[in-house]
C-alpha cells in the first residue's frame, strides 16, 4: 500500500523527447494484493497472464479489460511476490493535443486520463507494453515528485470481489479523479 500512496502525485512521461511526448501526473490509483486479494489476476498464483506481476518491480502490468480497453499496472512486490497498482486517473501536464487526438474527444485537459481504460488510450499503452521497465528511460517512464499531495483513502470500484477493503488511494479535491468517490 505504501507503493500506491507515493504513485498519487508522481509522473507518467510517455514518448520522452519526440514529438508525441505526453507528462501526466497520476491522481488516483488502487492496490492490489496479490495471491491474497481474491480480486488480484495474481489471486490463484503466476498464470501467463499475470506472470509478470511476480517478476521485478517498476515494471508495467498492462492487461485488456472486457476485451475493449487496456489497463495499465506498476508491478510493486519484490521479485517473486505479487502486487501491482492500478492506475486510474492521472491529469495532463503537457501533451494534451496528443492525448486530444488519441482519445478523439473535446474532453477538458481534467478528464482527458479520467479513468483507466482513457489513461491508457491517452498515452498510448497497449499489451505490446506489458513488461516494460518504468525505470530504465525506455518509451515510459516514471517520475517521483517532490510535492506530496493530501490523499483521501476508499475502497475499489469497479470490482465485486474484495471490493470494501479500502485500497483505492487519490488526490483529495481533484478534478481528474475517476468513478464514484465515497460519501464522507
Amino acid at each position: 500500500m505504501a507503493v500506491a500512496r507515493d504513485l498519487v502525485g508522481a509522473s507518467l512521461i510517455a514518448d520522452p523527447g519526440s514529438p508525441d511526448e505526453v507528462r501526466a501526473r497520476i491522481v488516483e490509483v488502487e492496490a492490489y494484493l496479490g495471491e491474497d486479494d481474491p480480486a488480484s489476476h495474481a489471486h490463484r498464483g503466476p498464470t501467463p497472464r499475470s506472470s509478470i506481476m511476480f517478476g521485478p518491480p517498476g515494471h508495467l502490468y498492462v492487461y485488456l479489460s472486457y476485451g475493449v480497453h487496456h489497463c495499465a499496472n506498476v508491478v510493486c512486490g519484490a521479485d517473486g511476490t505479487a502486487a501491482a497498482v492500478l492506475l486510474r486517473a492521472a491529469v495532463v501536464d503537457s501533451g494534451a493535443v496528443v492525448v486530444r487526438a488519441r482519445r478523439a474527444t473535446p474532453a477538458g485537459d481534467d478528464g482527458l486520463l479520467s479513468g483507466p481504460g482513457n489513461l491508457c488510450r491517452g498515452l498510448a499503452i497497449t499489451a505490446a507494453d506489458n513488461g516494460l521497465d518504468l525505470c530504465s528511460g525506455g518509451r515510459i517512464r516514471l517520475e517521483r515528485s517532490p510535492d506530496v499531495p493530501v490523499l483521501s483513502v476508499g475502497p475499489r470500484v469497479g470490482i465485486s470481489r474484495a471490493a470494501d477493503l479500502p485500497l483505492r488511494f487519490w488526490w483529495t479535491g481533484h478534478p481528474a479523479v475517476s468513478g464514484r468517490l465515497p460519501t464522507p
